[in-house]
């Protein structure tokens, strides 16, 4: 673990090594098939990762989740979003309908959408559905003071862990990190600077679209929140609780929940990254358990990929988050899977190989 103060206040995460036996054989496979070594490029690359981070050379994802944590934001008082803070709830209350952008790309990729309340300000009309999983009704301003108490950390990612681990039980086998939250990605952009070391204005984007007046404002909100809070880079847990969202930290949590079960997941854009880095700081090598569906156009992503060593799937100038770019990634690990199961090898097909020499 990384240092931090005091004693880490979560259960021991317990993850297991990726399984390079199980590597080796899908790239055997791979190399057999009719095709010259390599030439599927990166989806040959996702075919070995995914039997890596399962340990099982022959593993399949008929069922797939969407994990969509929502959460509001202290900070939008700052006028940081180009959207009111009630759109949360509003949004919410559209993926319960199945009428967002998430829900259409779910749709198209087989995936379920499993929508929780990490701490919605507002009430949500026509809530059915909701996992309900508040650990406050919006976390602090943290231009002013720290987003939430440790304990309050704590909570959101052990309650996370725990949506993962029914999500699996539940039958998926892949798991998408989404969210919802105005004003979350000037948490991330906090969480990205504090844990990376970069400036706030090498990790601070347009969000919602904000216009170069009001990037302005939310640069120097971040590093506003940077040194009021003065979060501890080498302790997730306080970046979290002094400059996080309530969804970041369950998304953290969703990250190890699954890792812990060798279930690959699939992280959306910037918010989802931010989480990635607090589950990071939690749980040294976890990441390798992650695959980056994209890189969003959001300046902090790219920044959050690399410190994380993770190289994106896609690249599609995406920045809406909900998930939707990992639902995207959920055709390319059907893809991968069908490759390495479907395509004959030269011996089955009675194809010459290569000649060496």
């Amino acid at each position: 673990m990384a240092p931090h103060a005091g004693p880490l206040p979560i259960r021991p995460v317990a993850l297991g090594a990726i399984d390079e036996d199980a590597r080796r054989a899908v790239q055997a496979r791979l190399d057999s098939l009719t095709k010259p070594a390599g030439s599927l490029g990166r989806l040959e690359g996702l075919a070995v990762q995914l039997a890596g981070i399962t340990g099982d050379p022959a593993c399949t994802f008929a069922r797939k989740a969407i994990v969509v944590l929502a959460a509001d934001h202290g900070v939008t008082s700052e006028a940081v979003s180009a959207f009111p803070p009630e759109v949360t709830a509003q949004m919410v209350g559209n993926f319960l309908r199945g009428g967002a952008a998430i829900n259409v790309l779910a749709r198209q990729a087989g995936a379920d959408v499993v929508v929780a309340d990490f701490g919605v300000a507002r009430p949500v009309a026509n809530g059915d559905g909701l996992r309900s999983m508040a650990i406050g009704p919006g976390t602090g301003n943290i231009a002013r003071g720290p987003a939430m108490t440790r304990g309050q950390a704590v909570a959101a990612v052990e309650a996370g862990r725990a949506l993962a681990k029914e999500v699996v039980a539940a039958g998926a086998r892949l798991i998408a990190t989404g969210e919802m939250g105005i004003g979350n990605t000037t948490a991330a952009s906090a969480i990205a600077a504090a844990i990376t070391g970069r400036p706030g204005a090498e990790v601070t984007g347009r969000g919602t679209g904000i216009d170069d007046a009001a990037l302005a404002r939310k640069v120097e909100v971040v590093e506003r929140a940077l040194e009021v809070n003065a979060p501890d880079p080498t302790d997730a847990l306080d970046v979290l609780a002094k400059v996080g969202g309530f969804e970041i930290g369950g998304l953290a949590g969703v990250i190890l929940g699954a890792a812990e079960l060798r279930v690959p997941i699939l992280l959306d854009g910037f918010i989802t990254g931010a989480a990635a880095l607090v589950a990071e700081g939690l749980a040294p090598g976890v990441a390798a358990f992650a695959i980056a569906s994209h890189r969003s156009v959001e300046r902090g992503h790219a920044v959050v990929l690399e410190h994380l060593g993770l190289r994106p799937l896609l690249d599609l100038d995406l920045r809406l988050g909900e998930g939707t770019g990992a639902a995207l990634a959920m055709h390319l690990v059907d893809a991968a899977v069908a490759i390495r199961d479907e395509m004959a090898s030269f011996e089955e097909a009675r194809v010459s190989g290569r000649v060496e020499g």
